[in-house]
């Protein structure tokens, strides 16, 4: 009987096959959670999208949008069909951070024993939507980043973890900006994507005026489990990324910088850049958006699409560059120029 060596490659094809099988089955079930959503929310199929990537990709949204566009109503809507425990906090001046992130309380049992007892905050669920997160003070703002962070809170030196899987969807009013405390730019960087929110076209608007006012109004569908959510976001991390993308990302974020950027313009219009974690969201986030639609692997267009949602709230213009004008999608069209 003669023995042939195993070189490992049967396993690596099955490997890959499963991988594929895997893909595929998840893009199956994205493609009822969007059908689920489309039900409820109208017009913002962007919108959607990105904040699905978000969640895929493990990281948390911050939502820019004027009031009434359905912030709420979109993170509500996303509750239902990814089976999470969602929770929302209005964010207000007078919010402490113990009104987040929970706090402890004296009790007496009945042997008279006294003991401290933590009773846990809005922060310990699965989906949590801070509305108008900028209305909060700094330390408020901080003790939610930090339990995005970190995914655990300390009260008392005693660390709480939070649930898995834990995401935090903000939004912001990008016009009413008196009596708010804007985000430092250290902590907008803890935002995997900065989504922005525009009005729905008139057909849309049209088809949500004919569905919300009726006797009777559609209601979200449960199209995945918390469980599943976790299960697709690791397998979001074993899809391979080419170096064609690799590169993209790189020439994009680096370029980005204009401390080193090969861009004469950029070196004069930016005060900073984003940094490696901007990098990292690009490459989950790519090949979050390949899945979504239907593909097996990240492309270059796929970094040219999320450029602006990844970068916009990284970067930031010198004095000079705002008094001529200049916005950041100029300089992101230009850095894009570069890769297209």
């Amino acid at each position: 009987m003669v023995e042939v060596a195993d070189t490992g490659l049967s396993n690596h094809s099955a490997d890959a096959a499963t991988l594929v099988a895997d893909v595929e089955a998840l893009g199956d079930r994205l493609r009822q959670v969007r059908d689920s959503i489309g039900r409820v929310i109208f017009g913002q199929q962007a919108v959607v999208d990105h904040t699905l990537i978000t969640l895929l990709s493990g990281g948390h949204a911050l939502l820019v949008g004027l009031p009434g566009l359905g912030k709420t109503k979109l993170v509500e809507t996303l509750g239902a069909v990814l089976g999470l425990d969602a929770k929302r906090v209005q964010f207000t001046p007078d919010l402490m951070p113990a009104d987040i992130i929970g706090s402890e309380v004296l009790e007496e049992g009945e042997a008279g024993r006294r003991a401290f007892r933590f009773l846990p905050g809005p922060v310990f669920c699965q989906l949590l939507m801070a509305d108008e997160i900028n209305r909060a003070s700094p330390r408020t703002q901080s003790a939610l980043l930090q339990a995005m962070q970190e995914q655990r809170v300390a009260v008392a030196g005693v660390a709480h973890p939070l649930p898995a899987p834990f995401h935090v969807l903000a939004t912001q009013n990008p016009i009413e900006q008196e009596g708010t405390y804007p985000l430092p730019e250290a902590q907008l960087d803890r935002f995997l994507l900065e989504v922005e929110i525009g009005y729905p076209d008139e057909a849309a608007e049209r088809a949500m005026l004919l569905a919300t006012t009726g006797a009777r109004e559609a209601k979200p569908v449960q199209a995945l489990s918390a469980g599943e959510l976790m299960a697709a976001q690791a397998l979001i991390r074993r899809i391979p990324v080419g170096e064609s993308v690799l590169d993209a990302i790189l020439t994009l974020v680096r370029g980005a910088r204009p401390e080193g950027s090969p861009i004469e313009a950029v070196r004069r219009q930016l005060a900073w850049g984003p940094g490696p974690r901007a990098a990292q969201a690009l490459m989950l986030a790519t090949r979050a958006r390949a899945v979504l639609d239907g593909r097996l692997a990240p492309s270059v267009e796929d970094v040219l699409a999320l450029a602006e949602p990844v970068l916009r709230h990284r970067m930031a213009l010198t004095f000079s560059a705002r008094a001529d004008g200049v916005q950041l999608a100029d300089v992101i069209t230009t850095l894009k120029d570069r890769i297209a």
